[in-house]
């Protein structure tokens, strides 16, 4: 599953990133990074950016780049 597939309530751990460009970079320097346990808090009202908590703070992201996430 990836992240962009979890509802709001959901928590799950990053497994992975499948992504390995300035994306993926700028992913691990928001603190994205696999072996990380995370919580979808909300989606915003037209479903795009999502907020996620990641060991205690809090990330907005677009479902475009949190289809790399992937998670268990």
């Amino acid at each position: 599953m990836t992240l962009d597939q979890m509802k709001p309530g959901c928590e799950g751990r990053i497994k992975r990133l499948s992504v390995r460009d300035k994306l993926g970079q700028r992913l691990m320097d928001m603190g994205v990074y696999p072996g990380l346990t995370l919580k979808v808090v909300r989606n915003a009202p037209l479903e795009d950016p999502m907020e996620v908590e990641l060991d205690g703070y809090f990330v907005s992201l677009r479902h475009e780049e949190a289809r790399f996430v992937e998670v268990e």
